[in-house]
């Protein structure tokens, strides 16, 4: 993919370097005892945290957030993150402008799935670069939370060195997996506008209602880079990046029991983001009309 040349979105903040514990937030130990105690793997945390593992859904959500202590409470800062990661935070504001061309198109020609309401035109999110801590609408979180959106304040969060933890231990290199990661995003932000963040199927838990969730993101995201490809020169090297990363954090290859699944397994997260990939049609994305949870 090629970025040269393309605009950079103004939605963009630089919200420095925090103390990395502030409000509360559990430092990484602690964090992966709590996890252990809840039966999953230390490992998976570094896989599900890439696309949002902690997607701050009201109400939904609200225990986990509890339960990692990000509630409330401030975070002090110092210096700028991009000083330091000046290039990653140059490719950060390049796919996030591309994504608002992108949304802002298909909101105005009406291409969404269904779910009752008038989301009108789209309204852009603003990206959020920190280090170490950052305080939000949701509450403070760490940079063990990965990437993340919080629909409470409309906001995506990242710290750059993510992109690092990527490339080393999920083994999922390349810029357009990069992409992908805020394109996913994104998606987040979409579903909020949508409405779909309300869907529930009766009889199903909070997990699968999350799977159903994380799927439609990862569609959206691959909506995005089917209707971004000219602009951005994305080809078939790209979109095995893509698929790669999506394989890489499925559930299943991060070792977590069936009961224990969020995001997917990784035949699930390639399949939905290969289908927005291949129609460029969010109408396509509709994980809620699946009427049975074994069949996404």
């Amino acid at each position: 993919m090629e970025i040269d040349g393309q605009r950079r979105s103004d939605n963009f903040e630089d919200r420095g370097r925090g103390s990395g514990g502030g409000g509360g937030g559990l430092p990484s130990g602690a964090l992966f005892a709590v996890l252990s105690r809840l039966g999953i793997r230390g490992v998976l945390l570094v896989g599900l945290v890439l696309l949002g593992v902690y997607f701050f859904i009201p109400g939904a959500r609200a225990p986990l957030m509890g339960m990692l202590g990000l509630g409330g409470g401030s975070v002090a800062s110092s210096g700028h993150t991009c000083d330091s990661a000046a290039q990653a935070c140059d490719f950060s504001r390049a796919i996030l402008a591309s994504t608002e061309d992108v949304w802002t198109q298909q909101f105005q020609e009406g291409r969404l799935p269904n779910y009752g309401t008038q989301p009108g035109a789209y309204q852009d999110p603003k990206l959020v670069v920190f280090s170490n801590a950052v305080d939000t609408g949701c509450g403070a979180a760490t940079s063990d939370v990965g990437p993340f959106y919080c629909p409470n304040d409309g906001q995506l969060y990242i710290d750059p060195a993510f992109y690092q933890t990527m490339q080393d231990r999920l083994h999922a290199p390349g810029d357009f997996a990069q992409a992908y990661v805020i394109a996913h995003e994104v998606g987040h932000h979409v579903q909020k506008l949508i409405g779909a963040t309300q869907q529930r199927i009766s009889g199903e838990n909070e997990n699968q209602t999350s799977v159903r969730t994380e799927l439609q993101a990862d569609c959206f995201a691959g909506v995005w880079g089917h209707t971004a490809q000219a602009s951005l020169q994305i080809d078939d090297a790209d979109l095995r990046e893509a698929l790669n990363a999506a394989h890489n954090i499925g559930d299943d290859s991060l070792g977590a029991q069936e009961s224990q699944y969020t995001h997917g397994t990784s035949a699930q997260r390639m399949a939905w983001f290969r289908r927005g990939f291949d129609s460029g049609d969010a109408r396509q994305c509709d994980t809620w009309a699946v009427p049975s949870y074994g069949q996404l």
